[in-house]
C-alpha cells in the first residue's frame, strides 16, 4: 500500500467531487493521505473533510506566499488543537515567487516552527530556492526536537544530507519522473530509504506519463514506481518504506488507514 503525504483535495478543480478521487486512489493502492493547508481560514472545512474521510489526515498552516491570516505561534498551537490536524504546514521559504519578501517569510516560518513546538506537532516544510536559509532556520529554531517533512524536495545532496542531519524526512513529488529531473534522481538515490516519502502536491507537479494534467492522489503511484526504478529495487520495497516511514513520523494515522 502507498500514501500520499502532502496532497491538496481541497484545491482540485472540482474539489466536491472528493469521493471519486478517493475511489481511483484506493483502486491504485493507496490508503491515507495528507491533506495540506496553505492557510487558516479552511481549518473548519478542512477538518471536516479529514472527519468525513478517516484516511485523510490534515494540517494547519500559512504557505509562504500567502497573504491571508498570519497568526502567532500560540494562536497557530491552539488552531492545531484537533485530533485530525496532525501537523503544522505548510509553512517554510519561497524565493523563486518572492525574491523581494525574504525577512517577512523567515520571519512566519519561525513563527510556524515554534509553533510546532507548541503543539508537539511536526512541520511540514516548503523550500525553494532556499536551501541555505532553510536549513539554518531549522537548525536555530531546533526543529529535530519536533521533526517533520521536506515537501517536493528538489535540492542537491549536501542539503538533503544537511536536512537529513535536522532529523527530517525527505518528500519526492511527480517532479522525480520528469524529463531534466536527473540530477534530483541522483539524490535520491542516495537518500536513506527508512527517511523517504513520496507526494502528489495535487492538483500540481503532475508526474509522467500525465504531465499537464489536473494531479490526482491516485498518481503517486507514479512516484514511487519512478523511485524504485532509481534506486534498483521492486516498487514493493518502496511501498513498503515510505508508508511504513509515514506512520513512523504520524503514528495517529494508522488506525485509520
Amino acid at each position: 500500500m502507498l500514501v500520499d503525504s502532502h496532497c491538496h483535495f481541497h484545491l482540485l478543480e472540482d474539489h466536491a467531487d472528493t469521493d471519486a478521487a478517493l475511489a481511483a486512489a484506493k483502486t491504485d493502492g493507496v490508503e491515507h493521505f495528507l491533506n495540506v493547508a496553505v492557510d487558516v481560514e479552511n481549518r473548519d472545512a478542512l477538518i471536516a473533510l479529514a472527519e468525513r474521510y478517516p484516511e485523510i489526515s490534515t494540517s494547519i498552516g500559512v504557505h509562504p506566499s500567502g497573504t491571508g491570516e498570519d497568526p502567532e505561534p500560540d494562536v497557530l498551537a491552539a488552531l492545531a488543537d484537533h485530533p485530525r490536524i496532525v501537523a503544522i504546514g505548510e509553512s517554510g521559504l519561497d524565493y523563486a515567487y518572492n525574491q523581494d519578501q525574504p525577512a517577512w517569510q523567515r520571519e512566519r516560518f519561525r513563527r510556524h516552527v515554534r509553533a510546532a513546538h507548541l503543539a508537539g506537532k511536526p512541520i511540514i516544510v516548503h523550500t525553494r530556492a532556499a536551501p541555505e536559509d532553510t536549513v539554518t532556520i531549522l537548525r536555530e529554531e531546533h526543529a529535530r526536537e519536533v521533526g517533520g517533512i521536506i515537501h517536493c524536495f528538489t535540492e542537491d545532496w549536501p542539503t538533503a544530507r544537511a536536512l537529513l542531519d535536522e532529523g527530517f524526512y525527505i518528500s519526492l513529488s511527480g517532479i522525480l519522473t520528469f524529463r531534466n529531473a536527473d540530477a534530483l534522481r541522483e539524490t535520491a538515490a542516495r537518500i536513506p530509504l527508512d527517511r523517504l516519502l513520496i507526494e502528489t502536491d495535487c492538483p500540481y507537479l503532475a508526474p509522467v506519463p500525465h504531465r499537464g494534467k489536473e494531479n490526482q492522489p491516485a498518481w503517486v503511484r507514479h512516484v514511487a514506481e519512478c523511485l524504485a526504478e532509481v534506486r534498483g529495487v521492486p516498487f514493493e520495497t518502496v511501498a513498503e518504506a515510505t508508508t511504513e516511514n509515514f506512520y513512523q513520523l504520524f503514528p495517529q494515522t494508522r488506525a485509520a488507514a
